[in-house]
């Protein structure tokens, strides 16, 4: 088996481990059990949004977009602020 990495494979932000890495390495089922559960993924939200499907046109969501990252965050925000105005049925 080949023991050199190939160049055209290597990857400078995600280098290959070296032995001192992994004697720093913490197993995540070794951790206290007060740790355990909490260090994975995204911490719960207080409010949690529902996913969903919606059609809109292709201006409005070319505005939104070019608001830059965050522009989901603002269409909920302006629908929010027009429901303040408006009866839903």
């Amino acid at each position: 088996m080949n023991k050199k990495p190939n160049p055209e494979q290597t990857d400078a932000d995600n280098p290959e481990w070296t032995p001192e890495m992994f004697k720093q390495a913490v197993r995540l089922d070794a951790l206290p059990a007060s740790l355990q559960g909490k260090l994975r993924g995204r911490p719960k939200a207080a409010t949690t949004k529902e996913r969903i499907t919606i059609r809109l046109s292709p201006e409005v969501v070319g505005a939104f977009r070019a608001t830059g990252q965050g522009w989901q965050t603002r269409v909920d925000a302006a629908l929010r602020e027009w429901l303040k105005t408006h009866s839903v049925v």
